[in-house]
């Protein structure tokens, strides 16, 4: 292995706490805001997030209160959700941040599941429908997924021949970084694709961007960031690996049990036919003759 190329297997053979931090820091430089880690850690600050969240509403009197990256919402019977970035503000209204997964294959149903958990963790138990905040799913793309040549695709409901606006407090506003219109919007946008610590454009946003990629405590920070990720994954593999292999114990275990269940089947049925033939008077000797042409037949059956 090139010793200039680190990974996780260099760095556990070696027992090298170096090599593990640059293993978990390699490439930082070239990470832009459309890696859905390095966005995390970006926008998990609330200067940072408030900045994104204004210029993305068109609201520069919005005033974020918290922030969070990878928020869980779990269900007992149901899929959990993880949410890329879920922030609050001084109105009680919710935004969740969601950057395009190459791998997602359906686009509107993941917004619309995200809105519902969202909807359903924040009402709580006793209080009304109206109680509901507004939630703002706000999903960010590379590429134009809607093909529209907008730069912006809010998502609009109607109700059928009516011009104004069904609103139920959800709203999901699409934005790619593909189509340039010049807008505050569109540069953002620009510069969630390349990250570039130079650029110093865009704020607080830049700042945090050159303090994660090129300052020693931001460079801690991502380390320690990616350490949870890192670690996370092993946990999540190990507990995979147990899932699996309790249902692989589970199918073997069906497997031996019909084989016992089998096994023991027979040999009851073979005391039953000794204690019949026992109170019908035939003798052991007989019994076990006839019992050694049973086995017989069956083993010749089975040839």
């Amino acid at each position: 292995m090139n010793r200039q190329e680190y990974s996780d297997t260099y760095a556990r053979e070696n027992e090298s706490r170096i090599a593990h931090r640059e293993f978990l820091l390699q490439g930082v430089e070239k990470l832009t805001l459309f890696h859905d880690t390095f966005m995390k850690v970006v926008l998990n600050d609330i200067e940072v997030c408030q900045y994104v969240i204004r210029i993305l509403m068109d609201d520069p009197t919005i005033e974020i209160v918290d922030v969070r990256n990878q928020y869980r919402l779990a269900r007992l019977t149901s899929k959990d959700s993880i949410l890329d970035i879920l922030a609050e503000d001084s109105r009680g209204r919710f935004y969740n941040l969601e950057i395009q997964r190459d791998t997602t294959p359906d686009h509107p149903r993941r917004t619309r599941l995200y809105g519902a958990m969202v909807d359903g963790e924040y009402l709580q138990k006793g209080e009304d429908y109206d109680a509901m905040p507004e939630v703002y799913v706000i999903y960010i793309s590379r590429t134009d997924l809607w093909k529209t040549g907008d730069m912006e695709t809010p998502v609009e409901k109607y109700l059928k021949g009516q011009s104004e606006q069904y609103d139920d407090g959800q709203h999901v506003i699409y934005v790619n970084a593909a189509v340039d219109d010049g807008s505050k919007k569109a540069a953002l946008l620009h510069y969630f694709k390349t990250a570039d610590p130079d650029d110093m454009s865009q704020g607080p946003l830049s700042r945090r961007v050159r303090y994660l990629k090129r300052e020693e405590g931001g460079l801690n920070e991502m380390c320690e960031y990616s350490q949870r990720i890192y670690n996370g994954g092993k946990e999540e593999g190990l507990a995979l690996g147990r899932r699996e292999g309790i249902s692989e114990g589970l199918q073997q275990g069906r497997r031996e049990g019909l084989s016992e269940g089998k096994s023991e089947g027979q040999l009851l049925m073979r005391k039953a036919m000794i204690l019949s033939m026992k109170e019908s008077g035939i003798d052991e000797a007989m019994i076990e003759k006839i019992l050694k042409n049973v086995q017989n037949n069956k083993e010749l059956q089975q040839a």
